[in-house]
């Protein structure tokens, strides 16, 4: 997003400003990747790339540099798509899966590779749980890793129109009206998701099983599993909290009231300045149906 350029010069300095590039409208992550991809194969025609979701919370970053230094390697090879999948260690119905193919590995830089039989929308419980028990199945963790020519040309077979767009910047690019020709690109693309523009089509597609601390800061679980807990596993993010017979809740509060949690356990209460949030733990990626709710009626679009 456009807002956030200078937050990320700030904090990058030694980025030069051009290969920071705000999104000018909201297009899905297809677009964002079309033209990184276009910008790195001018820089460089061998460059392998590398997307990663800046909301994502990784405790164990040297390990996960080795699973990337796998990918890479594997890009480097010939024209593969490569994503990282996570061990899942619970029947999650808030993330996508990635189906490996598990009787088929290679290893590179010790790490295991297999490759990928489909991509799975996000599931209900009990196939979420048949997905766990079968030892098959990844986390879709929304990072990918490719060489630029690569995924330009899968652009090229599964998204023309897109592909048309972006490699009509290349000759501005870097020079005098690449902000105008980024900006004209966006605007002209659909929009469209990675997974479903791209991945779902391809047929070279390689996961990499890993386990490096991830967790997707998405979500009120997330928040529950990344924060600082009590003798009775709570966490709270309130000035005042107070518990009877309850463990495993999340507490959060924009004022200074106090909450009082009785008898029940794994529940999450948030409170901002118009709104309260009351859901199990387990449940938290339903907060999306009553999204829709307030979608549908004029009188509660206010509180989006």
């Amino acid at each position: 997003n456009n807002s956030y350029v200078d937050i990320v010069k700030e904090q990058l300095p030694e980025v030069p400003e051009h290969n920071i590039v705000g999104e000018p409208v909201a297009k899905n992550t297809a677009p964002c990747v079309a033209i990184a991809a276009q910008m790195l194969y001018k820089k460089d025609p061998e460059a392998v790339m590398v997307v990663l979701p800046a909301d994502h919370h990784i405790t164990e970053p040297e390990a996960f540099k080795k699973y990337l230094k796998a990918a890479v390697e594997k890009a480097k090879q010939g024209e593969n798509l490569l994503t990282i999948g996570i061990n899942p260690d619970r029947p999650e119905t808030g993330y996508g899966y990635i189906h490996g193919d598990n009787t088929v590995s290679e290893e590179l830089n010790k790490k295991e590779i297999h490759p990928v039989k489909a991509f799975k929308e996000k599931p209900d419980l009990e196939t979420a749980k048949a997905f766990l028990a079968s030892g098959d199945y990844f986390w879709n963790s929304g990072m990918f890793i490719w060489s630029a020519k690569t995924v330009l040309a899968e652009f090229e077979k599964h998204l023309p129109d897109m592909f048309g767009h972006v490699s009509a910047t290349k000759d501005s690019l870097f020079n005098q009206g690449h902000d105008e020709a980024i900006n004209e690109f966006y605007h002209a693309c659909e929009s469209v998701s990675i997974d479903y523009g791209i991945m779902e089509h391809a047929t070279n597609v390689y996961v990499v099983p890993g386990e490096f601390g991830w967790n997707d800061v998405g979500s009120w679980t997330a928040a529950y599993d990344l924060g600082d807990k009590d003798a009775n596993q709570n966490v709270v993010n309130a000035e005042t909290a107070t518990f009877s017979e309850a463990k495993k809740n999340y507490i959060y509060t924009e004022s200074g009231k106090m909450v009082s949690v009785v008898g029940v356990d794994g529940v999450a209460v948030v409170e901002t300045d118009d709104a309260i949030l009351v859901c199990k733990l387990d449940k938290a990626q339903n907060v999306k149906d009553i999204v829709n709710q307030l979608k549908e009626k004029e009188e509660f679009k206010k509180f989006l």
